[in-house]
């Protein structure tokens, strides 16, 4: 019997063992993601079991699994999707695990909202679009890709600063540059520019106001929400690994003459009575086609160490300064580790980048750390996020690409790379070689940012969330100056001993900062369905932030011994006016609330408050916002179909105000230190001679919007327009005071602005298959800020100003408007000259010469890809704005501009387009025939006693004084075409790299701002977004700035 039993055991057994078997089939599909396109890499798991396989190229997979078991979808970025095996064949789409999960955005405060339920104009830009060029920098990876997102690069270097603004200015002297959020907390674009871009999710542009509006003051100017990636629910390890470098090159160059050598008419006659002298920065001395140089050896530069010259060719060299410039590089290496399960996440991310900027010496060496992590415990969860960042940088002297400027064209720098003194070519400007060697800025800075997020879930409906932020920065800064003389070098000949020289004295100056943020939300928030129609949400809470800064610097002149640089070291520290040891604090505290109705999902109202307390001025200030968006295509039958597929209307109105311009402390008598002490033992302290109005009021912005959203042929075309406008009352300024009250300036409320703007973006999709894929984007945006009144019938406000140009903010016109002097001309346009000199009449009178905000932007971006193969473009062109360019100014005086080598500078030259005044006072204008810088009046005899023959006496006093002293020739077209980012990527199809473990493997090369077409008149003297400032008073391009740069590399991205 046990016998039998034993047999009848088995037997079932084996049974059971066929029945399994059976049921394990093969189960196959496609995986693709929310456009429809396969995903190579992906794993797919049998929940519970160690089988498991991954998509191939073309987004296929086939394993085994019966009819009750469940395949698990996951992919790095992606939402994991559990999927029951119930048929053989098996499509999955899966979702972004991110911001735009399911259509949801996250908007302000970290609240998430359905796209339809917005009320304010946004743009939301995915990870792939920021690194698809490997762009270090991720604020200006933005560039060109948001419609009403104006980011200007306004200094060039290792660690180039930017200026970012949405929707255009609504302050004259306070705040205009967008927010920015980073993980639902309150940061700023100097980190954003900080942080790798592969550990970014998405970028928001939350560009309409009331999107802002939570943010109270804050958030006036728009808002830049940043999300950084999470770690996976996968249990399993994914590693990613990034790794590019970049070549970096100077882009353009001023355009100079090439036809005249080293010399200037009033140095010491040197040789012939031609004016060459080769000690000289300037270029006017003799032609090199004129017979007796060309082909001749001449020297150059200051004697050497025997006391001979240099002999060189008397010939242009070509390229002579760009060559002084090297090839940069730009390296960058990342890994990001990413784990977690069903309740769980973490991410560990180290990225380091290392710039070799084209100038010899320039770098920036960044390290970054940043780990996020969570976990849901019941009906709790705590999300984690811990950064740091850690970045030196080093540079030279701002005033290096004036002296390159200043150089001849018949000097080869290359043969004056040494900071000795026999090595020097110009008594006039220093060498650059020694420049870069012996005058630097060294920083030093280290970020801490940790983000806790608490969240309790008290029911389905209602939930208590909390997040609290500190974020701790110190910086080092320190800059010298080494010692230098060239009065005393040997010479053959005492002719030569009036030659004079130049002389550099040493300096030294040390600074630290340190800063403490901290920020803290509370927010309640519920949600419920009111009836089976209306949904009810609302979010109710409170915000602190309280911000601490301490700055000390110390320093002086006079190097006791050259070369050791140290406060030790300083012979003659500064007085104590002119140094800083300050502490700065101010907190702000504020309560808000945030409603939303939708009615049958097509309806929806949205209504923001908040109340806001900030310690910099007296009064507390109420905040209000509501908008309204309205789906058609969802209400009502029939309008959705073949060609119309979605359609969306919003409107909103919003009152916010800021006080930016407002500084901490600025409303109480706080004693400073005034110049001139101590006087002998004596220190005093007086009141502040810039003192503030004590009842000054924010400057409140009102802010109308109008928007549409419309997608045709099944979303293959998108087409999304806004209309806004602003009005911004008591603005905040300083106006001069009377002498007699012993103040410099007072600031006050002043005046009415009004900002109006229109935006357009246009999507398309004109092929869309299996293998290739075509989708490119259009975008317009046009604003523009006037102002509307100045109280105490001020016409115009002086944000900066030389003797020929200044940026105003002027009753009636545009801001910032560009002013300067000009040319006095007839009823007919003509240039008006004086008889006697041939030079043109200045009007010293400041004239409206331009404004520096652009008419219009147009921006273009496509992407083309084929399997694997991806090809993507960005590109933008500006115009119908100016700048001045204080390069022309370099150029003119020293003889190199192009055109001033266009003139024959021994015949003389009649200024174009010229008249004369036929007699005096007649007011009856003639042609011009007379020359410039000659005494008309006497034979024609130079105007200034020179050395030499022709006119060139006249052109110098003209170049060097009347033409650069006139604003008008010095503000340009800042119109601008640029190729802002190419990139070609190649992505390996899986099956040729699962049996080496990886799960993808992309090569990319990439070129950023490899094309860049300036306005006819803009001879390359500067790039038109570069600014003296990162302020409000844009429009002057200094020569202390380096020039444009392009960027060619190459980047491997892999992951396993």
């Amino acid at each position: 019997m046990k016998l039998k039993f034993n047999g009848i055991l088995v037997l079932l057994v084996v049974l059971m063992a066929q029945l399994t078997f059976a049921q394990e089939r093969a189960v196959s599909g496609v995986v693709s993601d929310n456009a429809g396109l396969p995903l190579p890499g992906v794993s797919v798991l049998v929940k519970g079991t160690r089988s498991g396989t991954q998509t191939d190229f073309d987004g296929k997979y086939s394993i085994k699994a019966t009819s009750s078991q469940v395949l698990i979808f996951s992919y790095i970025g992606m939402k994991t999707q559990e999927m029951a095996a119930t048929s053989t064949n098996l499509n999955v789409k899966l979702k972004d695990d991110s911001v735009e999960l399911e259509g949801v955005v996250v908007t302000a405060l970290g609240i998430k909202k359905r796209q339809d339920e917005i009320t304010a104009s946004n743009q939301v830009v995915k990870a792939k679009e920021l690194t698809q060029a490997a762009s270090p920098n991720i604020v200006q990876s933005l560039t060109g890709k948001v419609s009403g997102l104006q980011i200007n690069t306004t200094s060039n270097g290792a660690n180039p600063t930017t200026r970012i603004v949405l929707r255009g200015n609504r302050s004259i002297t306070g705040n205009n540059q967008a927010l920015v959020v980073i993980d639902n907390v309150v940061s700023s674009a100097t980190i954003l520019q900080q942080l790798p871009p592969e550990i970014i999710e998405t970028v928001n542009i939350v560009k309409g106001m009331q999107g802002g509006a939570l943010y109270g003051e804050q958030g006036v100017n728009g808002v830049i929400i940043v999300t950084t990636k999470k770690g996976s629910k996968n249990e399993k390890l994914a590693v990613s690994v990034n790794s590019a470098v970049d070549f970096e090159s100077v882009s353009f160059l001023p355009k100079r003459q090439m036809k005249y050598g080293q010399g200037w008419a009033y140095d010491p006659t040197f040789d012939d009575l031609k004016g060459h002298t080769p000690w000289e920065n300037g270029a006017w001395g003799p032609a090199f086609s004129d017979p007796a140089y060309a082909g001749t050896l001449r020297a150059t530069g200051l004697p050497q160490a025997d006391g001979e010259f240099l002999m060189l060719p008397w010939a242009p060299v070509k390229d002579n300064i760009k060559d002084f410039f090297k090839t940069g590089t730009v390296y960058q290496n990342g890994i990001t580790m990413t784990s977690g399960g069903e309740d769980s996440y973490a991410l560990l991310s180290i990225n380091r980048q290392h710039t070799d900027f084209v100038v010899e010496g320039d770098q920036l060496k960044r390290n970054s750390f940043i780990f996020k992590g969570g976990k849901k415990i019941g009906k709790f969860s705590l999300d984690g996020n811990v950064n740091y960042i850690s970045q030196s940088t080093s540079q030279t002297s701002p005033e290096l690409y004036y002296d390159l400027l200043q150089t001849a064209p018949n000097i080869p720098i290359s043969l004056f790379n040494n900071e000795a003194i026999e090595h020097s070519w110009s008594v006039y400007v220093d060498n650059p070689s020694w420049v870069i060697k012996n005058n630097r800025q060294d920083n030093r800075s280290d970020f801490f940012n940790g983000i806790a997020t608490l969240n309790y879930e008290i029911n389905k409906n209602i939930n208590v969330n909390y997040v609290g932020n500190i974020q701790v920065r110190g910086t080092e800064a320190q800059s010298h100056i080494n010692e230098f003389s060239d009065f005393d070098y040997p010479v053959i000949d005492d002719s030569y001993l009036g030659l004079g020289g130049s002389s550099i004295g040493s300096e030294y100056y040390a600074n630290q900062t340190k800063s403490r943020n901290f920020y803290g939300d509370l927010m309640i928030n519920f949600d419920y369905m009111l009836s089976d129609d209306v949904s009810f949400k609302l979010n109710v809470g409170n915000n602190i932030q309280d911000n601490a800064f301490r700055i000390t610097s110390q320093g002086g002149k006079n190097l006791d011994i050259p070369g050791w640089y140290h406060i030790n070291n300083v012979l003659n520290p500064d007085p104590a006016y002119k140094l800083d040891n300050r502490y700065v604090g101010s907190r702000k505290i504020a309560g808000f609330a945030n409603v939303d109705f939708g009615y049958k999902n097509y309806l929806f109202l949205n209504a923001t408050a908040r109340i806001e307390k900030s310690s910099v001025v007296k009064n507390s200030y109420f905040y209000p916002s509501v908008g309204v968006s309205f789906i058609p295509t969802k209400a009502f039958e029939g309008i959705k179909g073949d060609v119309l597929s979605y359609a969306k209307v919003s409107a909103n109105i919003t009152q916010v105000a800021s006080t930016s311009a407002v500084a901490a402390y600025a409303t109480d008598d706080i004693g400073v230190f005034p110049i001139g002490y101590p006087f002998g033992s004596l220190s005093s302290y007086i009141t502040n001679t810039r003192p503030t109005d004590q009842n000054i009021r924010p400057e409140f912005v009102t802010t109308a919007e109008a928007s549409i959203n419309l997608a045709f042929f099944n979303d293959r075309i998108t087409l999304d327009a806004s209309a806004y406008q602003s009005k911004t009352k008591d603005l905040i300024t300083f106006a001069t005071t009377s002498s007699t009250s012993g103040l410099a300036a007072f600031q006050y409320n002043a005046g009415d602005m009004k900002t109006t703007g229109f935006e357009i973006d246009l999507g398309f999709t004109p092929i869309k298959t299996k293998d290739f894929t075509w989708t490119g984007r259009a975008s317009y945006t046009t604003n523009k800020s006037v102002i509307e009144s100045l109280s105490a019938g001020a016409t115009q406000v002086n944000l900066q100003q030389t003797a020929s140009i200044g940026i105003f903010a002027e009753v009636g016109e545009e801001f910032p408007l560009i002013k300067g002097t000009s040319y006095v001309r007839d009823t007919e346009g003509h240039v008006i000259v004086d008889a006697t000199t041939g030079n043109p009449i200045r009007d010293t009178n400041f004239k409206k010469l331009g404004k520096s905000t652009p008419d219009y932007i147009l921006g273009f971006s496509n992407s083309f890809e084929y399997k694997g193969l991806k090809l993507t473009a960005v590109i933008d062109y500006r115009t119908g704005h100016q700048v001045y360019a204080e390069s022309i100014r370099a150029l003119a005086f020293a003889g190199h501009l192009e055109e001033s080598g266009d003139i024959d500078r021994e015949v003389g030259y009649v200024y174009p387009n010229s008249v004369v005044e036929s007699a005096p006072g007649s007011g009856v204008y003639v042609p011009n025939t007379n020359v410039v810088g000659y005494n008309n009046a006497n034979n024609g005899s130079p105007n200034v006693e020179g050395m030499m023959i022709g006119n060139y006496p006249g052109l110098i006093d003209f170049y060097g004084g009347n033409y650069v002293t006139t604003g008008e020739n010095l503000v340009i077209d800042a119109s601008a075409f640029k190729v802002r980012e190419l990139a070609l990527s190649y992505s390996l199809p899986v099956k040729f790299i699962e049996k080496a473990g990886l799960t993808s493997l992309r090569f990319g090369i990439n070129a950023r701002n490899p094309f860049v077409v300036l306005a006819k008149e803009n001879k390359g003297y500067t790039d038109p977004e570069a600014s003296n400032t990162s302020g409000n008073g844009t429009g002057i391009a200094n020569v202390g700035q380096y020039p444009t740069t392009r960027t060619v590399g190459c980047s491997l991205n892999l992951s396993f």
